[in-house]
């Protein structure tokens, strides 16, 4: 950079700029003075001097390469590669004694995570689905799919403008379908995508159109009606239901016997009713009557989870 250059960035006058350019060299010795053939003089910084003043805690390295490791187990290996060649870049920046110092760190944190010893069951999702997904929503392409129903395995094409992705116990795409009778925006289950066409048609994004809101409609990812929900966990469960988060939206009530009372509004009744199973007789639904007799008969003594 110029003199002049400083000033016009900065908006200083020319001894200001003068103090600055100074102080660049002093702390900077390794910045010359660049032979440009013109009249004004100009310095600049050698390639890779900044990249030393960059530095990551072994911490840092080591939740990036758990995030990474989460996600394979999700089977998300698109961001999955993507995190990888982050960390690579990120490594490649470290000093030499620095690498060699926080290593050990890294390797202890990673141990101690047991991510991926973490058992379960998880989708089967072809990463070139998701390839094709991706560049359709950041090109706002419109995309045909091959989707197959999982009530009769029956393939059928579906024409959608792609929103982005939902990701739970299964992931999900969030597009709007265009149809004769109803259009709307609706999920379609990332395994049962069989194939995916980009499309040379552009799309425009509803501008008031919210992932976040769409997710939060629903207690899952099944998406219906909203409705008030209302739970009431036993004293002896209070304690752990309070460490959850059942729904972005959701209030807690104290009682005073101990108990806990959560209330939220969203919908799917059989994505609740799966996993107020799991708390057993620990809880009771109070709002609404379906789900209370959906899941009434099938309380156990659990206990309380741990």
């Amino acid at each position: 950079m110029s003199l002049a250059d400083i000033e016009e960035q900065f908006d200083v006058k020319r001894r200001t700029a003068m103090r600055m350019r100074d102080a660049i060299m002093r702390n900077f010795p390794q910045a010359e003075e660049v032979a440009s053939g013109e009249r004004t003089k100009r310095w600049r910084i050698p390639p890779g001097v900044v990249n030393s003043l960059v530095n990551f805690t072994a911490d840092e390295l080591a939740d990036l390469n758990s995030a990474i490791k989460l996600l394979r187990k999700q089977n998300r290996k698109d961001q999955a590669a993507n995190l990888e060649a982050l960390e690579t870049k990120l490594r490649s920046l470290l000093k030499p004694e620095t690498a060699r110092r926080v290593e050990p760190d890294i390797e202890a944190l990673m141990e101690a995570e047991g991510i991926a010893a973490r058992p379960g069951p998880r989708p089967r999702i072809k990463i070139t689905v998701v390839d094709e997904l991706r560049r359709a929503i950041k090109g706002c392409n419109r995309i045909e799919i091959q989707y197959r129903r999982r009530k009769d395995g029956k393939v059928n094409k579906r024409v959608l403008n792609p929103y982005g992705f939902l990701h739970g116990h299964r992931h999900y795409l969030v597009a709007w379908h265009e149809h004769k009778k109803q259009s709307m925006f609706l999920t379609f289950a990332l395994p049962s995508i069989e194939s995916v066409k980009v499309l040379d048609e552009m799309y425009e994004r509803d501008p008031d159109f919210s992932l976040d809101d769409y997710a939060s409609r629903s207690f899952g990812l099944f998406q219906e009606e909203p409705f008030d929900v209302v739970w009431k966990f036993t004293p002896e469960a209070a304690s752990t239901a309070r460490e959850f988060i059942f729904h972005p939206n959701q209030s807690l009530e104290e009682q005073p016997d101990g108990s806990l009372i959560v209330n939220f509004r969203a919908g799917s009744n059989m994505e609740m009713a799966w996993h107020l199973y799991s708390w057993g007789d620990q809880v009771e639904v109070i709002k609404p009557k379906e789900l209370n007799s959906m899941v009434k008969k099938h309380r156990v003594s659990w206990g309380v989870l741990p």
